[in-house]
């Protein structure tokens, strides 16, 4: 019994052996003959397979544009983007937050005196390296450069021209040329417009911004104080008005001399004005220095400046002060 059903139990898988090995199994297809390519393996006989990296996010180029120089600024007050033609046509100021920002003396001047009426006086007198000044490069190569860079001849230009219906004598100083530096050249310019002013018996306006005195030149450059001031007091003996406009920065040797001399003076908006840096005065006096110290609205409710004026309104406002100081004289000379 027992060998008979062994038996028959070995021929039945004799029987399913033979047509697992006769009979062929295929695949059905869903009717998609693509095969996926990470679930493929190799094709035999391959000597190398590469596989291709997937590109990081962020890995191409940026879409943001680059924005060319030279079109628009940025607003150090407010953060605004200004459009440069925009800021040119508003003479620097700032039309979101009224940020004064610097200009060129001759863009001053272009924006002050009538059209065509200007005539600049010493135009070629130029500075020398009397000292023979030796640095990390020489006074002569630096004044060069400035010279080239600026078209100026130093930093500052002075004439006669016409503010409304008034002839004055002008000087305005270009902070561009070595900070505004007065050297032996911007004194000598400036007392001889004074002394040209009281000549003619016209009123003298001189727009200041500076470093101070130009170190190059040393004790001649402090001499200049000295020179404008004794300028300055000959001009105020013949009863002749001098209006000084202080703009951002106004400092050192010119503050303490010619800058703080007029009968009238001015300045723009947040200008900073003084004599030392306030680190150096916060140094010497031990004491906590006010937040607003050393600009024009500090010297303003002190005492020092008698108006701040902003820029778009300068002209205006000399007209209507020479107007004042001249009235007298007019009076005088009426029949």
């Amino acid at each position: 019994m027992f060998a008979s059903g062994l038996l028959r139990a070995d021929s039945k898988f004799n029987i399913i052996q033979t047509l697992m090995d006769t009979t062929s199994f295929t695949k059905k297809s869903l009717g998609n003959d693509s095969v996926e390519p990470a679930l493929t393996p190799p094709p035999a006989g391959t000597a190398q397979t590469t596989f291709t990296k997937k590109p990081k996010v962020g890995a191409g180029k940026s879409k943001k544009r680059d924005i060319p120089e030279g079109l628009w600024t940025k607003c150090p007050t407010c953060e605004a983007m200004i459009f440069d033609k925009e800021l040119d046509e508003g003479l620097k100021v700032c039309p979101k937050c009224g940020h004064h920002f610097p200009i060129g003396s001759r863009e001053r001047i272009h924006s002050l005196v009538e059209t065509c009426t200007f005539e600049e006086m010493d135009a070629g007198m130029t500075s020398v390296d009397v000292l023979r000044f030796k640095g990390v490069s020489t006074y002569k190569s630096k004044l060069e450069a400035y010279q080239k860079n600026t078209t100026l001849k130093d930093a500052v230009v002075t004439g006669l021209g016409k503010i409304g219906p008034h002839r004055v004598a002008l000087g305005v100083m270009d902070f561009s040329f070595l900070g505004g530096s007065m050297g032996s050249v911007v004194g000598e310019k400036l007392t001889r417009l004074i002394e040209r002013a009281t000549e003619k018996e016209m009123p003298v306006i001189i727009i200041s911004t500076s470093g101070g005195a130009r170190m190059y030149e040393g004790m001649f450059s402090l001499m200049q104080m000295a020179k404008t001031s004794a300028a300055l007091a000959y001009h105020a003996q013949h009863r002749l008005p001098y209006i000084s406009v202080l703009t951002h920065p106004t400092t050192a040797g010119v503050m303490a001399s010619y800058a703080s001399l007029g009968d009238l003076i001015l300045a723009e908006p947040g200008a900073m004005i003084g004599f030392a840096g306030p680190r150096v005065i916060k140094d010497t006096t031990q004491a906590e220095l006010p937040p607003d110290f050393q600009t024009a609205e500090f010297l303003l409710n002190h005492g020092l400046i008698d108006s701040i004026v902003p820029r778009k309104e300068m002209k205006e406002r000399l007209i209507g002060y020479l107007d004042f100081f001249t009235a007298g004289k007019k009076a005088a000379a009426a029949p």
